[in-house]
């Protein structure tokens, strides 16, 4: 059997010159779908790639913009099938703008020479290039673009021109384009890929434009406005403009005159709104009064910048490594994709951000590893997120009831209403074949969900969210749990069968003709979990509201009953010392490593490689991540042995360090989360490759190692998952039992971490741990005490208090 492999870690990279700054020189085609997603500017509302404003979608350019939540759904043939998918729409392109010299070709690019500059610090992205034309003419370009932390319907570009060795009229093309299309995935392009239908256009004189579509398949409504003016060495010019107007087009031509070495500035400034915004009338009407009121560029700068200020007190991460600037980078998109402008939105966090339409934009488990990150930094995003989920509830409730059981069955794709979005057929292109999907089995999705609202309540102390909303949405997934459990006298054990676990390599048994597993561990254990948290929930209610959840729900003592004993009785799995992934497997059969590793230096698709082969991950034991191992990313090895104990099965401090041996070197990390749950569980046996694992994770989307994925759309779950490592990992950090549990394991690489975080009504937690001793520091207020176990101890820590723990 061959080890686990981990990539080995070049050289610190070129791209971030400090920790605040993204930088790529010249223009790459192969790279510019990379580029374009990690320069992409956004706010919560709206995510624009980075994009030239003069590209098109090309097949080397995308210029995507994606509105949270705003999805369509659209019927497409495949395989000789009818499908029908719900699609996160690229919206209305807002930044078409070219130029030439009267009388010659439209820029198009490529520049001659570029260099594109995104600064985190104030997510504003700059680009300065020299553009030659047929006629060599050189201009030389500077644009800066943002989109407005401070006002998040507006989105600027800035575009400087100095001719250099040309003068005359110059002109300027300034557009919004509403026939862009679904196509920045290559493997969807057989698809229906069109989801937008012009409902008007129009251009005035005052240098205004406006653009509204529909939506196809939706009842949604978009409108954008767009005012373009012109500077002359910093003084308002009043160009000539004709108009270029046509279904799904809005565009002005401007012209000036121009000399060498005199710039010439345009300030092209859009709004942006839907049908689903609150407190509006139109959205043509909001748009359009917005984008002639709003101001100028440099005011909607110092706006912007102050706000971005703001989210990076509230995310102080203070670590001695040499990787301040991709960690940066990730809050940044992190915080770009889910800010206090999606709070009232009613949307998800999309797997792949609003960065691309990967996996459709769809909502995933990713955010299990997105809110443990901000439960502790913005929880009223995280709050916002749980209430996604329960505004679903009844959609849960409907699908639990159509494959026969009780409670709530959450999908495991979700876009706007919540019904299942996961494709029923996907593409292998090493094949080209179109196979069965059977993902939706992931029903470990709902544990997700309850684990994530008592994860929130435990941080936050919300006991009105769980009233409201919590407590209902976790009771109806521990109803389903027990539900879906059917007794096995053989064992005298309950067993749920017919579900995937998070590995995805395995969806049906080699020799079974129906797809499903039965008794992942995972998924059981977890359910044990949400069936004891459920009970305790009902617990730590008010009197009345428990007796009021427990009328509306119909829950009486017998369920409950139930509850406790399919809570205790689950089956779970065990082979050679280690719990079993799925039932039966110890049968299948071990993959020839050697081999295999010959033939493909890279075996992150090793389901793709075998299934081109003729041949089915479903024979072998491997696996694309983590599954087993996921127990010890969400809880600690002591409360994993309590976990097990519960359930009546023998678990000792040994038992993993023999699971991690076992799965790890069977695992090919086809996923980017799999090297943030490694990195997680190694911490305590292996420190070394714990810091390997999450270096590869903290640099997965800016290296693109799952090789060309992140052109798609960044990974945002192990983006939040390589922060939180530092946040909850690395200190021993725990939230659990209304206390902060602390015992601090920093690799020999990390030799000083100081955090500052929210919790439960306190706003400057300051944790600071080295190899010496660990110190907790609370500000001023009038909050409660905190509880922190250092290593089991208690202490209590009050307001404007300290106290250091020797290590």
């Amino acid at each position: 059997m061959e080890p686990d492999a981990v990539p080995a870690l070049p050289a610190p990279d070129p791209v971030m010159p400090d920790p605040w700054t993204l930088r790529y020189e010249d223009f790459d085609p192969a790279q510019e779908g990379l580029r374009e997603v990690l320069c992409a500017t956004g706010n919560g509302y709206v995510v624009s790639r980075g994009a030239a404003p003069e590209s098109t979608a090309d097949g080397v350019h995308y210029p995507g913009t994606y509105l949270a939540g705003c999805y369509d759904r659209a019927s497409s043939t495949v395989a000789g099938r009818a499908v029908t998918n719900e699609d996160l729409i690229n919206t209305p392109n807002w930044l078409p703008l070219t130029f030439r010299p009267a009388g010659g070709s439209w820029f198009t690019g490529p520049p001659a020479a570029q260099t594109l500059e995104l600064d985190l610090r104030r997510g504003l992205l700059t680009r300065h290039a020299l553009v030659v034309d047929a006629e060599g003419r050189r201009t030389r370009l500077v644009q800066r673009r943002l989109a407005s932390q401070a006002q998040p319907h507006l989105l600027a570009l800035e575009t400087t021109l100095t001719p250099e060795n040309w003068s005359g009229p110059l002109e300027i093309r300034s557009a919004l384009d509403g026939t862009v299309t679904n196509t920045g995935v290559a493997r969807y392009r057989g698809l229906a890929a069109r989801h937008l239908v012009p409902a008007g256009q129009g251009s005035g004189q005052d240098g205004s434009l406006w653009l509204e579509v529909a939506a196809a398949g939706s009842p949604l409504h978009i409108a954008l406005a767009a005012r373009t003016t012109l500077r002359r060495e910093g003084v308002p010019v009043i160009p000539d403009r004709r108009a270029d107007v046509r279904a799904g087009w809005a565009a002005q031509i401007l012209t000036v005159d121009t000399r060498p070495g005199h710039p010439v500035t345009v300030e092209k400034t859009v709004a942006v709104h839907t049908s689903h915004d609150p407190a509006i009338g139109t959205p043509l009407q909001a748009s359009c009064l917005l984008a002639g009121q709003a101001p100028g560029f440099e005011e909607l700068l110092a706006a912007h910048t102050l706000r971005w200020a703001e989210l990076w007190r509230r995310c102080r991460i203070e670590a001695d490594f040499e990787g301040a600037g991709p960690l940066h980078l990730n809050l940044f998109h992190v915080l770009q994709t889910y800010s206090e402008h999606s709070v009232d939105l009613d949307v998800g966090i999309p797997a792949r951000g609003l960065h691309g339409e990967a996996y459709r934009g769809h909502v995933f488990w990713d955010e299990l590893f997105v809110l443990q990150l901000l439960n502790l930094r913005f929880p009223e995003l995280s709050r916002a997120v749980l209430r996604y989920r329960h505004r679903r509830l009844d959609a849960a409730r409907q699908a639990a009831r159509e494959v026969g059981l009780r409670g709530a069955m959450f999908p495991w794709q979700s876009a706007s209403d919540g019904r299942e979005e996961s494709q029923r057929l996907h593409l292998n292109p090493m094949s080209g074949r179109w196979l069965p999907d059977h993902s939706r089995l992931q029903r470990h999705v709902g544990s997700a969900v309850a684990y994530n609202i008592w994860q929130y309540y435990q941080a936050t102390g919300d006991s009105e969210f769980l009233a409201e909303a919590g407590a209902e949405t976790l009771l109806e997934i521990a109803r389903f749990w027990s539900s879906a459990a059917t007794y096995d006298a053989s064992r005298g054990r309950y067993s749920i069968r017919g579900v995937l676990g998070p590995d995805e390599y395995h969806d049906a048994y080699p020799w079974s003709d129906r797809p499903g597993l039965d008794d992942n561990a995972y998924t059981n254990v977890l359910a044990s979990w949400v069936l004891a948290r459920a009970l305790d929930t009902l617990a730590v209610l008010p009197g009345y509201r428990r007796d009021a959840l427990l009328a509306r729900l119909a829950l009486d003592g017998t369920e409950l009953d139930r509850w406790r004993e399919v809570g205790r009785r689950l089956h779970v799995p065990f082979h050679d010392g280690v719990p079993s992934q799925f039932a039966g497997y110890e049968r299948l059969a071990e993959l020839d490593w050697a081999a295999y590793r010959h033939r493909y230096p890279d075996l992150r698709r090793l389901d793709r490689i075998l299934e081109a082969e003729g041949d089915t991950t479903n024979r072998y034991r491997v696996s694309k991540q983590a599954d087993v191992l996921m127990l010890w990313y969400l809880f600690s090895a002591r409360e994993v042995r309590d976990l097990l104990r519960h359930l009546g099965y023998p678990a000792g401090h040994e038992l993993l360090r023999r699971t991690t041996g076992h799965y790890l070197r069977r695992t090919v990390h086809g996923s980017t989360l799999s090297s943030v749950v490694h990195a997680w569980v190694l911490t305590r046996s292996d420190r070394r490759a714990s810091w390997r694992h999450f270096r590869d994770a903290l640099v997965a989307d800016l290296r693109d190692s799952q090789g060309g994925t992140t052109a798609e759309g960044v990974h945002l779950g192990a983006m939040a998952g390589a922060v939180d490592l530092l946040q909850r990992c690395y200190t021993g950090l725990e939230i659990r039992e209304d206390a902060l549990w602390l015992d601090p394991r920093l690799p020999s690489a990390l030799g000083r971490l100081e955090l500052e975080l929210r919790y439960r009504g306190h706003w400057g937690v300051v944790i600071a741990t080295n190899r010496r001793a660990v110190t907790v520091s609370l500000s001023e207020g009038r909050q409660e005490p905190v509880q922190v176990r250092f290593r089991g101890a208690p202490t209590l820590i009050r307001p404007g208090e300290d106290h250091t723990f020797p290590l």
